[in-house]
């Protein structure tokens, strides 16, 4: 008989293995609780918005509190790796034990499947270019797209130079990992076996089927309680790979089926998770925070829905442009649209949405997390009109 779960269990169960209960946020975090982190949570999604701070950099404050970014500096540049940059859920920062299980992309990559339409003619008639690259590289050392002579063919935030486009194929299909970032976020690129562990790169191959299952079920251990969507998103697996993948999950015994009251689709909780006792606290999430980067989710599992507006014409935006939900004592109860002022040393609040049935310390305990937040991002202000004015 499927176990029944309530939609508070749910909510627990996903908090708990998202890092988000009993939390310790005072003191400052070392080196060791960082790395716990991330292998918990198996990755770390890596943006360019840089409105407030870098994507990567956010969950790790909401979990663990001020902790020194330069921490995490070091931990993407760090020889011999332990985490290393590649494709995840997006561009992410994940263990290397996950590397063996990501060569079956790397693979599909160099035959031009599976990667942006931009990239693919590396795989075929411009590899030619590719391989030049490659072996500049492995004469010459690491490098950057800057590095290189060559020139736009488009213009906008995602145009990139020939060259770029040829690096990103190599590093898409494993020839090529990156190093680390400069210090104006841009990736710098090196051959896989100066750059990651020996014996990484001496693990077998498993099968791209093993290796699918391997990280459904590190998503399943991410997520707590989770549909089949949810899982195969977490690591963006195809919709015709993630059923065979949960299936086999389910019959070795990592998962059970399991219905939440008020979901649409059976659900699948891992065999180890808990719904924590405590979910005490408040912590701003990035939009690309993983509990809830899945919009679907994050709607099934707070009753919130959520959109970043990031590209919607301002006249259009209802939140505003960089809006970090709120969570306090388990329940998202706000909405606040932030912007680092660096140049004045503050922390901009320009936009505050209460939820629905917010409770009465909301504000004090958003004013409190803000100044927090201030605090780490080394901003000597808040400026908080908006949310004075609730």
């Amino acid at each position: 008989m499927t176990r029944d779960l309530s939609p508070g269990e749910a909510r627990r169960i996903a908090l708990t293995s998202q890092g988000f209960n009993a939390r310790e946020r005072d003191g400052r975090p070392d080196l060791a609780r960082l790395r716990k982190a991330i292998a918990r949570l198996g990755l770390l999604q890596i943006d360019s918005v840089n409105v407030l701070a870098r994507a990567h950099y956010l969950p790790l404050f909401s979990r663990l509190g001020l902790y020194d970014r330069a921490l995490l500096d070091g931990i993407m540049s760090e020889r011999p790796k332990r985490f290393f940059e590649y494709w995840g859920h997006e561009a992410s920062l994940l263990p290397v034990d996950c590397h063996p299980l990501l060569r079956w992309r790397m693979e599909e990559a160099r035959t031009g499947h599976g990667l942006w339409r931009s990239l693919a003619a590396f795989a075929g008639a411009r590899r030619g270019e590719a391989d030049a690259l490659l072996a500049r590289i492995e004469d010459m050392g690491p490098l950057a797209a800057s590095d290189l002579d060559s020139v736009k063919t488009r213009t906008g935030m995602w145009a990139w130079s020939e060259g770029k486009q040829a690096l990103e194929w190599l590093f898409w299909s494993g020839l090529v990992a990156a190093t680390h970032r400069r210090g104006s976020f841009e990736r710098v690129y090196d051959l896989p076996e100066r750059v990651l562990p020996r014996a990484v790169l001496a693990e077998p191959t498993p099968t791209a089927a093993d290796a699918r299952r391997a990280l459904m079920a590190r998503a399943a251990r991410a997520l707590g309680v989770a549909t089949l969507a949810d899982l195969r998103d977490y690591y963006r697996l195809s919709a015709t790979d993630a059923p065979g993948a949960l299936a086999d999950l389910v019959e070795e015994g990592t998962v059970e089926p399991v219905q939440v009251r008020g979901w649409r689709h059976m659900a699948y909780l891992h065999r180890e998770a808990r719904a924590g006792r405590r979910i005490e606290g408040a912590a701003l999430l990035s939009p690309f925070d993983p509990l809830v980067w899945n919009r679907d989710r994050t709607e099934r599992l707070f009753g919130f829905r959520y959109r970043l507006e990031i590209y919607t014409p301002a006249h259009k935006r209802e939140h505003g442009y960089y809006v970090l939900p709120f969570l306090l004592d388990g329940a998202l109860v706000a909405r606040v649209d932030l912007k680092a002022d660096r140049k004045a040393g503050a922390l901009l609040v320009q936009q505050v949405s209460l939820e629905p049935g917010a409770p009465g310390h909301t504000r004090d305990a958003l004013r409190g997390e803000l100044w927090r937040m201030a605090d780490w991002l080394g901003l000597h202000r808040v400026e908080a009109t908006a949310l004075d004015a609730l």
